[in-house]
C-alpha cells in the first residue's frame, strides 16, 4: 500500500515517527507528555493543530501524537500511522466514563476489547460479527508495567460509543449488565484498523468521570493528572522494543 509521505493529515516525514504512538485525544495533553516526559522531544506534526512529537523514554523512541475525538478521527490517523509510517503499536491513552458501581475517579483500566454501537466495521466486509480486541502482547507488557507502578489496572471490556449525548435510549444499562468496565470514544476504531493491518493496539483510560453518579475532573485535570497512565504507556513502549520487527 502506498501513499505520499506526508500523508494528508500528518507531516512527519518518514523515520520520524516511532514504532511505538501514545496516542491521548487531546492535542494539549500531546504537548503535555512530550514535554513533561520525553528527553529532546521535536514536533513532527501540527496538521490542523494535531500535535505529534517523538522524543525518548528511557532511552527508546516514542512518538506521541493526538487522535482527536471519535472513531471517525482515530480511525484516519491510525491507518496512516500502521499502513504509511511502519507504526507497530498505538496505545491510545485517554479519559473514559466509568459504568461498573466499584470505579472511581483516577482509576485505569485497559480494554481487552472494545464493544461498539458503530458500524465501522462493516467496511471490512466480514459475513457476521466482527469482535475489536487488543493485542495481548500489547496487553500484557501494559499489565506488567502497571504492576511495577503498584497500579491495580482493571482490565475488561470498553464500550466505544459513536455518540457522547444519547436521547431517546436507555444509555449505558445494558452494558453495565455485561460487565463492560467504562465508555469512551475511539477504541473500537483503533483495534479494528490494527486488525487490518496486522499491527498491534490498546487502549488504556483513566476514568473522568461516572455515567451514573455526579462526579467529573474538569479539563484541564484531564490534560494535567493523567500521568500514571502515561508513565504505564511509556514503559509499555519501552518493553516493546523487544518485540519489533
Amino acid at each position: 500500500m502506498k501513499s505520499p509521505i506526508p500523508t494528508p493529515h500528518i507531516s512527519a516525514k518518514l523515520g520520524e515517527i516511532a514504532k511505538t504512538v501514545l496516542m491521548p485525544g487531546d492535542p494539549l495533553r500531546s504537548k503535555f507528555i512530550a514535554e513533561t516526559f520525553l528527553e529532546n522531544a521535536v514536533l513532527v506534526n501540527n496538521v490542523r493543530g494535531v500535535q505529534g512529537y517523538t522524543g525518548k523514554w528511557k532511552g527508546t523512541d516514542v512518538t506521541v501524537m493526538a487522535s482527536g475525538m471519535g472513531i471517525p478521527s482515530i480511525g484516519i490517523y491510525s491507518w496512516e500511522l500502521y499502513n504509511f509510517y511502519g507504526v507497530e503499536n498505538i496505545i491510545r491513552i485517554g479519559s473514559a466514563g466509568g459504568i461498573q458501581d466499584d470505579l472511581h475517579l483516577m482509576d485505569i483500566v485497559a480494554g481487552a476489547g472494545a464493544c461498539t454501537d458503530s458500524n465501522f466495521a462493516h467496511q471490512f466486509g466480514v459475513n457476521g460479527t466482527l469482535a475489536p480486541i487488543a493485542d495481548y502482547t500489547l496487553l500484557s507488557q501494559a499489565v506488567e508495567a502497571a504492576k511495577e507502578h503498584g497500579v491495580n489496572m482493571r482490565v475488561g471490556n470498553l464500550l466505544t460509543s459513536d455518540n457522547f449525548y444519547s436521547d431517546g435510549t436507555d444509555g449505558s444499562d445494558q452494558w453495565k449488565k455485561m460487565g463492560v468496565l467504562a465508555v469512551e470514544m475511539e477504541s473500537a476504531g483503533l483495534y479494528l484498523n490494527a486488525m487490518r493491518a496486522g499491527k498491534r493496539a490498546l487502549a488504556i483510560c483513566t476514568i473522568s468521570d461516572h455515567v451514573y453518579r455526579n462526579e467529573a475532573l474538569s479539563s484541564d485535570d484531564r490534560e494535567k493528572l493523567f500521568t500514571s497512565m502515561m508513565e504505564i504507556a511509556l514503559d509499555t513502549a519501552v518493553k516493546m522494543k523487544k518485540f519489533e520487527k
